[in-house]
């Protein structure tokens, strides 16, 4: 473990990262650090689960301590190894890797185990009553709950009819097994809360041995017991579960050693939507396609539009660990992936909405070859060639014959620099009868070539473009946020779903791209000149590439905001 003076503690560790260093100074847990992260395998990892992912996997490679992931499958009825693989796929794309790989099914003889121990000590009861009259007598944070009329049933009673749940004699719903704690509590968590209940349902590791399954809050502390876990991290809903997580490992405990729960905030984005219910629905109702689709929060969906595993985990330390929850300018992960593609993504020219631009004073027939940097915030990058020739595509936007003031692009008597080129003049423009533009014309300076000593001649605008001899068609999908307000969960009153944002996929056909392009493997990054950053799509087929759009070369979105 590297050694932290106390003014880099100061100024740069959280207050969890603290508690750590400060145990292992003190030689806490015979000075062992072991963490843990336990998805549910009953959905797809999303960008608030890379935050605990980050803290968790983090703290144990930083301070030489051991991370297990633990899958918490105590649901049959949602779960599936098919979420199982995404999680351990998506765990590995962040960068970080596991000690083991463990299951709460792992350990459901020992909670059984102890749950009749609880009984057996007069600690648990089976529960007769159903769901909606557990609920009536649990009584309000200012008012006691009502004893239950089965809490002193014998104990002889309590085992059979424990023992009967797990054997498939009774219907689901139609009894609990309950810890006997304080109906009067303060704390409404101690107020005999539910531990066993009855699932008949296959599970996809033990089949059908098990016909009663554990409750989170009972199987959640006893596995980390069970594993040695020495600090428990979870997020903020979790505090006032933290007395009911100690008071199960006080009955279990046979030693002075004891996990620790702390909770830190959970990550709330603006214009996203972080509910897994509410994500399934998007999903099953066909409103994005599916899991992985770029618009959504999942850390697939981001992979697939082409974020980078070292642009999450920037946007994690920007953000960092709180004891408050609070929501996050989506605008802030927007500018970690553009922080970090700008010094890697290769840069090339892309015309969207082509129109074609002919040099009229350009020799007939003739090309030369031109170098293009490949990347100018690395140096090691190195160039492509690049042909350019009379006819070339040109962005439609680009050109416009009755310009502003202020348009310094292609407008008859104006001049522009072709990037990596020529500066030219526009002279007009030929349009079909419906006043459509099919060419504009303009004519080059030779002695601007960009390397020449004449081409420090200054003009206002610069803009990209691709021959004709030689470009290629590629299709365009312009992604952006899938909502349209800030907080699209926050009106209780209104469908979240009327809150989607209608733009959030522009699909272009016909796009014209520089050849070298054709040779882009599936998620390799790009830079498109004056447009955006993009990722080759694995729907993308021989001769048939997708580009998916990460994210725009600035932060469009806040000047639509302020109008």
């Amino acid at each position: 473990m590297s050694e932290i003076t106390p003014t880099e503690e100061k100024k740069s560790l959280n207050f969890i990262e603290a508690i750590v260093v400060k145990d292992l100074e003190e030689g806490k847990d015979g000075g062992r650090l072991q963490t843990r992260f336990p998805p549910e395998p009953n959905g797809y990892l999303h960008i608030g689960h890379a935050k605990a992912i980050c803290l968790d996997f983090g703290l144990a490679q930083q301070y030489g301590g051991i991370c297990n992931l633990r899958f918490d499958d105590t649901n049959p009825v949602k779960e599936d190894v098919e979420y199982v693989d995404s999680i351990q796929e998506d765990i590995q794309w962040l960068g970080f890797d596991w000690a083991n790989v463990y299951y709460a099914s792992d350990y459901f003889q020992q909670l059984w185990d102890f749950a009749i121990c609880l009984i057996k000590d007069g600690k648990a009861y089976v529960d007769e009553q159903s769901a909606e009259e557990i609920a009536k007598q649990k009584g309000t944070p200012t008012l006691a709950g009502t004893e239950s009329p089965f809490r002193n049933r014998p104990i002889e009673e309590n085992l059979d009819l424990f023992t009967k749940m797990n054997e498939g004699f009774f219907e689901e719903g139609s009894m609990v097994l309950r810890a006997k704690i304080d109906m009067a509590a303060s704390n409404m968590h101690f107020r005999d809360p539910i531990i066993y209940r009855i699932i008949k349902q296959a599970h996809h590791r033990t089949g059908n041995k098990w016909n009663a399954y554990p409750m989170y809050d009972f199987a959640h502390g006893q596995c980390d017991y069970f594993e040695g876990v020495t600090h428990s991290i979870c997020t903020l809903e979790f505090v006032v579960h933290r007395p009911l997580y100690d008071w199960f490992i006080d009955q279990l405990a046979d030693s002075d050693y004891r996990p620790h729960q702390y909770e830190f905030n959970r990550l709330n984005l603006t214009y996203t939507m972080m509910s897994k219910r509410k994500l399934l629905q998007l999903v099953k109702e066909n409103l994005v396609n599916g899991w992985d689709d770029p618009r959504m929060p999942t850390i697939c969906g981001f992979r697939r539009r082409g974020y980078t595993p070292e642009s999450i985990r920037s946007f994690i330390d920007k953000i960092g660990y709180t004891k408050y929850d609070g929501v996050i300018d989506v605008a802030l992960l927007e500018y970690a992936v553009r922080e970090d593609l700008n010094k890697r993504a290769t840069r090339a020219s892309v015309v969207l909405d082509p129109v074609k631009l002919v040099l009229t004073n350009y020799p007939e027939g003739e090309a030369e070859t031109l170098s293009a940097q490949n990347n100018p915030e690395d140096a090691g990058a190195g160039s492509h060639d690049v042909v350019f020739s009379k006819e070339l595509f040109i962005e439609r936007d680009d050109f416009m014959e009755d310009a502003p003031k202020k348009y310094f692009r292609l407008t008859p008597g104006q001049e522009v620099r072709l990037k990596n080129a020529y500066i030219i003049k526009c002279t007009g423009c030929k349009r079909d009868a419906d006043g459509n533009v099919l060419e504009v014309y303009a004519e080059y300076d030779p002695q601007t070539k960009s390397g020449m000593a004449e081409s420090n001649r200054k003009v206002k605008g610069t803009i990209h473009w691709v021959s004709t001899s030689d470009a290629i068609d590629v299709d365009i999908r312009l992604y952006d946020r899938l909502f349209t307000v800030e907080n699209p969960g926050d009106d209780k009153d209104q469908d979240f779903r009327d809150f989607l944002n209608p733009e959030s996929l522009i699909v272009k056909t016909g796009c014209k791209a520089e050849p070298f392009l054709k040779d882009a493997k599936a998620l390799d990054h790009f830079q498109f000149q004056r447009i955006g950053y993009f990722s080759v799509d694995p729907d993308s087929t021989d001769g048939h590439l997708i580009f998916n759009r990460t994210v725009t070369l600035k932060d469009s979105w806040s000047k639509i905001k302020d109008k």
